[in-house]
């Protein structure tokens, strides 16, 4: 059993930074479907998405420009589990959107999984 320990917060960033590289690479869907749990659901302004359709929507959408994390937070739940907390910015074209997100990993089979993932207009 791994255990939560200071580097948790450092852990999340590089967790939710890989998916943002993935994304920014086109490979959001294939990013996902490795590092979500069976269960993992996204809330997004008007609907919740599970698992299947979180994959479908990062393989359909075209990729980000840029994107910056800032305001990072991490509360840590239990022994197997974090919340990380931020406020993203994030470019497309000329298209620019400001979200505060949340991710809630968990810590199963040897890595940090996405277990549920919300984004609210910031």
């Amino acid at each position: 059993m791994t255990e939560i320990t200071d580097d948790l917060p450092a852990r999340l960033l590089h967790e939710e930074h890989a998916g943002w590289r993935a994304i920014l690479e086109g490979r959001g869907g294939e990013h996902y479907a490795r590092a979500m749990t069976r269960d993992a659901l996204m809330i997004i302004e008007g609907a919740v998405l599970g698992r299947d359709d979180m994959i479908a929507a990062f393989r359909s959408a075209p990729p980000w420009d840029t994107y910056e994390l800032h305001e990072p937070a991490v509360i840590r739940v239990g022994e197997r589990a974090g919340i990380l907390v931020y406020r993203a910015v994030a470019t497309r074209g000329d298209d620019t959107v400001n979200l505060r997100m949340s991710t809630t990993y968990l810590y199963d089979d040897g890595a940090w999984r996405v277990a549920a993932h919300q984004q609210t207009p910031a």
